[in-house]
């Protein structure tokens, strides 16, 4: 089975449709024998996130900055905790410890994570899928103001590809379990024409 790796809001202050949509994809990794990666906290989606896992018996990793540590929002109950020196640590072993990432609804932080781990697969440092999870359109306007990137050379096709988008935790969870199993993919990175991210800074 996989170590999946779910970014997602941490706010506390969200509709509980998104709770629910956290706690259904904890659930379904953990039901489906994947250990849950998370950011490490206790609050929002991220802490909606791993209770669902838990729920259903599944294995928890957080990681989690020291800097988050202290504002007392770790998630303690994680089967096991990694506490980091800064957020750029804590992307790295994110990345070292997972085999795939879904991402799902969320501000700064989610996206900020997103295009880490989009940007060092276009890279090659790594080649773990990645797939958004997008139950009502909530990232069509970032998606559809990324493919005008494309279409104006700021970003290869290739790089697009990458990204894999489901409407339904259970075809996230079915994307990425293809992709893992179908092993690292072949031929050149998708790097993007003159930039080195899938997107202009």
């Amino acid at each position: 089975m996989a170590a999946i790796c779910v970014f997602c809001a941490s706010s506390t202050t969200l509709e509980q449709r998104w709770l629910d949509l956290a706690a259904e994809t904890g659930r379904v990794l953990a039901q489906r024998g994947h250990t849950l990666v998370s950011g490490g906290g206790r609050v929002g989606m991220m802490g909606a996130v791993t209770d669902g896992a838990r729920s259903a018996g599944g294995h928890t990793l957080g990681i989690i900055p020291q800097c988050l540590v202290d504002l007392e929002v770790a998630d303690e109950a994680s089967a096991e905790l990694v506490v980091t020196d800064d957020m750029a640590a804590r992307k790295t072993v994110m990345i070292d410890r997972s085999d795939a990432f879904i991402t799902l609804p969320g501000g700064l932080g989610t996206l900020d994570e997103l295009f880490e781990v989009w940007t060092t697969s276009t890279l090659d440092v790594h080649s773990k899928p990645i797939v958004l999870l997008d139950p009502d359109g909530f990232y069509d306007g970032l998606t559809r103001w990324l493919g005008t990137l494309v279409d104006q050379k700021f970003v290869r096709p290739a790089a697009m590809d990458m990204l894999l988008t489901a409407r339904t935790v259970s075809e996230a969870v079915d994307l990425a379990e293809a992709a893992v199993a179908a092993g690292p993919r072949s031929g050149p990175s998708g790097a993007a024409s003159g930039t080195a991210s899938p997107a202009a800074h």
